[in-house]
């Protein structure tokens, strides 16, 4: 099983509109679950996921074993906080 070890997070002031919506879905969702397509049925870019992951906003939950290069993320407290920072919760 490949595991993904994220690099050490940076400290990013401000979300995107993209990583917003993007953590965003994690907040109703059991244990954080973040989604891998948005409302439309397009998948999260990942650029997108591997930003909010650097930023320690998200985190690799699991690895798919039927789609290897999908990132299953999780929403973690500092994700949680910057929705708040940013006035989304």
């Amino acid at each position: 099983m490949r595991h993904f070890q994220p690099p050490e997070p940076v400290i990013v002031p401000k979300t995107s509109e993209a990583q917003r919506q993007y953590l965003k879905r994690g907040l109703n969702q059991p244990g954080g679950k973040l989604p891998l397509f948005d409302r439309d049925g397009q998948q999260i870019g990942l650029d997108t996921i591997r930003a909010c992951i650097r930023a320690g906003w998200a985190e690799p939950w699991f690895d798919n074993p039927i789609k290897p290069d999908w990132l299953v993320c999780k929403l973690t407290q500092a994700g949680r906080q910057v929705l708040k920072d940013d006035g989304v919760i």
